[in-house]
């Protein structure tokens, strides 16, 4: 791995903790920046998520080795002794004397040699000391060693632990450091499932169908998947399996008037046409011009013409639309269901989180207004945390007694993994294998 491999994996990080812009997106714009070939930019990505994946592990290392705080160190010193910690702990590929070496190369290339000496003694007393790393006393501080053995803050190992309990905590938590599957929906309006997976296996993209839900595949050695032919033929898109559950329970029959009206980017709303067949209305909604623009974009890439895309505030019904048989809320919320696909989520401030649950309120409250005598109303986030998830729904039923709680019919293997009412259905990573996803299905009187 050269160092220009190493500079674009600093400059991601750097973008990512300075700026907080979502790492998949910052990955993909750096790695367009620099010229790498394959090899380097599988090592960028391998130390770019990494080291967003264990930041609080290796800061707490750090902090072992540094008589400066991380706290007081320039982000561009702190992001290159990340890095270097991660190559000498978890990169056994790597020699761990070259891990040391080229971070202070690295430092010198970045416009911090001043403080390259100092990365130099930090990274060579972790290697005098490898063997002796000391973790916080289980028992006097459990929070804060599950904390530093899994890199998640204590106030969420806490929220986890009081709403899930311990057990389910630790799985959640493990979780978080699998490689997500990539999954993908098939557009049945244009292929078949079984004609895609051929389609795409002689183009050398692995595909499997599964087997609970129609028209869900998994993809392996993707490469660039937005390249493939059958990508751009609009034969599918990618999407979790949480949200095309989640779309299916919906049962959306053809010719029906449908409204999801937090859409963007449309992945749902796509799902959501291919089950109608391309028949009937859907209206796909978000409240910024740019993100309406890529619902656009996906649907004629897809050729689902039912779908009309438009500006509206989910928040703010005072724009009157017809009623529809079904409408959709797939909230805005902390996405802490995503974390193994966006680690950095997990450094999220509590603080930042939580006036949600008042916004998500308020949108299925005026969602609600959309939905025909006797149609349904579908409540969703991708979070796992209470005060999103049931306690919004159920603080909906108590306050709204046009609506009743309609019961899921859940496929065969899909069980609940909480104690929780028969209307609403928490996904979890470990035991249903999709991301972490909550939903909530009423109908209205």
């Amino acid at each position: 791995m050269n160092n220009n491999a190493r500079s674009a994996a600093l400059t991601a990080l750097l973008h990512v903790d300075v700026n907080e812009g979502y790492s998949n997106i910052v990955l993909d714009k750096t790695l367009s920046a620099f010229s790498l070939d394959q090899r380097d930019k599988a090592l960028v990505s391998a130390i770019f998520y990494g080291v967003l994946e264990r930041r609080i592990t290796l800061d707490y290392i750090i902090g072992q080795f540094s008589k400066t705080p991380y706290r007081k160190m320039s982000a561009q010193v702190l992001e290159i002794l990340r890095m270097g910690v991660y190559q000498i702990l978890y990169l056994e590929k790597i020699p761990k004397s070259a891990a040391v070496n080229e971070s202070v190369n690295l430092a010198k290339e970045n416009e911090a040699v001043k403080a390259s000496g100092f990365i130099n003694a930090v990274l060579r007393a972790l290697l005098r000391n490898i063997d002796h790393i000391q973790m916080p006393d289980s028992e006097k501080k459990p929070l804060l060693y599950l904390s530093v053995k899994y890199s998640c803050p204590e106030w969420l190992i806490a929220l986890w632990q009081e709403a899930y309990g311990k057990e389910c905590t630790i799985s959640l938590l493990e979780s978080a450091f699998h490689k997500p599957p990539v999954f993908a929906r098939v557009n049945n309006t244009a292929i078949s499932e079984e004609d895609l997976i051929q389609k795409l296996n002689s183009e050398g993209v692995k595909a499997s169908a599964i087997t609970w839900i129609d028209n869900a595949i998994e993809l392996q050695q993707t490469g660039a998947i937005s390249q493939s032919t059958c990508f751009q033929e609009g034969l599918f898109h990618i999407q979790d399996l949480s949200s095309q559950l989640c779309c299916s329970l919906l049962n959306p029959i053809s010719g029906l008037r449908i409204i999801d009206v937090c859409s963007a980017p449309g992945g749902k709303a796509f799902t959501i046409a291919e089950i109608m067949e391309n028949k009937g209305e859907l209206l796909a909604l978000d409240k910024y011009k740019g993100k309406v623009n890529l619902i656009h974009q996906g649907a004629q890439r897809l050729k689902l013409n039912i779908i009309q895309s438009a500006v509206r505030d989910a928040s703010n019904g005072k724009t009157p639309l017809e009623p529809a048989d079904r409408v959709l809320c797939d909230v805005p919320c902390s996405g802490l269901g995503i974390i193994r696909r966006k680690p950095e989520i997990r450094y999220k401030l509590k603080s930042a989180i939580d006036s949600l649950p008042n916004l998500q309120y308020l949108i299925l409250c005026e969602s609600s207004k959309l939905v025909k005598a006797g149609g349904v109303l579908f409540y969703s986030t991708c979070t796992l945390n209470p005060k999103e998830n049931f306690e919004v729904a159920t603080k909906f039923l108590q306050n709204n007694d046009v609506f009743e709680p309609l019961m899921l019919d859940l496929p065969v293997g899909i069980h609940h993994a909480i104690n929780e009412p028969n209307n609403q259905l928490t996904l979890m990573p470990h035991v249903h294998g999709t991301d972490g996803f909550f939903m909530a299905a009423f109908r209205r009187k």
